[in-house]
């Protein structure tokens, strides 16, 4: 799943910010599946324990040899670490989820984490939320509720758990705009992967098995694919303004709808389809009421 980024420079490539975009949500949900195929091996504890190794490791070789553990300076811990355990409250969600909600559909109700940073960012950053994003707002839970109708096969505790993971996911979201104030992305992402890595370190050696050679192989796509994605979305928002590219974002769910028929053969209904059209439509009204303001 993609996280937000502060523009960086000279914005004058916008075909090269889409195809960049496009790219890393392919590897976003590329990233979910291989969660929830590993997920019906190993304990989730230990699925995504993987996933932040492999990704800390990886920053740690291309930014500590630039940069030195300066990398890792926060004005900020305490704000650091909560936006950290956002994430992982996000991750550990949401995969636990993929055990019981198909792929697509776990990924659209994800994806009312931009809808309710709309509403939050009221009492919490204190912005002037409109009518018609309140509108958006509104229109993104009734979205939510088309897919998950009374009577229908989602009707059930489990989707709670994309729910729970959106609403981590829009803390994540909130603390992620207060810090790109004070911190560096590339410290704000380092920081979030190394605090997360050490926590889960401490808890898979109650949930360790020992992987296959093949799964050892995809715990290291699962993690590259997280990485791979972050760096494209970052070098996507150096060729593009965000207003432009936040439409190519919900391409995610299109690329988790074919991965889901690919790989575990589901199909979403008619009225999955429409509860997930509903909420991309609220989530592209409200920000494209944001890029108007």
């Amino acid at each position: 799943m993609s996280t937000p980024r502060v523009p960086l420079s000279g914005t004058n490539q916008p075909f090269k910010g889409i195809l960049l975009i496009v790219l890393a949500t392919l590897l976003f949900s590329s990233h979910d599946a291989l969660s929830k195929y590993l997920s019906g091996f190993y304990p989730i504890i230990m699925v995504v324990w993987a996933r932040y190794l492999v990704h800390t490791l990886l920053m740690a070789g291309i930014f500590l040899p630039q940069s030195g553990l300066r990398v890792l300076r926060t004005k900020r811990p305490l704000l650091q670490a909560l936006r950290a355990l956002c994430l992982l409250g996000t991750s550990l969600l949401f995969t636990s989820g993929l055990l019981f909600i198909p792929l697509a559909e776990a990924t659209a109700v994800n994806f009312l984490a931009p809808v309710l940073v709309t509403a939050l960012s009221v009492p919490l950053l204190g912005e002037r939320v409109s009518l018609g994003q309140w509108l958006a707002v509104s229109a993104g839970f009734v979205g939510v509720l088309i897919i998950v109708h009374p009577g229908g096969a989602l009707f059930t505790p489990a989707i709670l758990l994309p729910l729970g993971s959106a609403l981590c996911f829009c803390f994540y979201q909130l603390l992620t705009r207060k810090l790109s104030e004070i911190d560096s992305p590339t410290t704000s992402n380092f920081f979030a992967g190394l605090f997360n890595t050490l926590l889960m370190s401490g808890l898979v050696v109650f949930f360790w098995q020992l992987p296959s050679f093949g799964h050892a192989l995809l715990m290291l796509a699962l993690g590259g694919c997280g990485m791979t994605a972050h760096l494209l979305l970052t070098q996507a928002f150096r060729h593009a303004a965000p207003a432009l590219l936040a439409p190519f974002g919900y391409c995610q769910i299109v690329f988790a709808g074919l991965l889901g028929f690919l790989l575990f053969a589901h199909t979403p209904d008619a009225t999955a389809l429409v509860g997930i059209a509903v909420i991309c439509l609220s989530g592209l009204a409200a920000a494209w009421q944001q890029r108007g303001r």
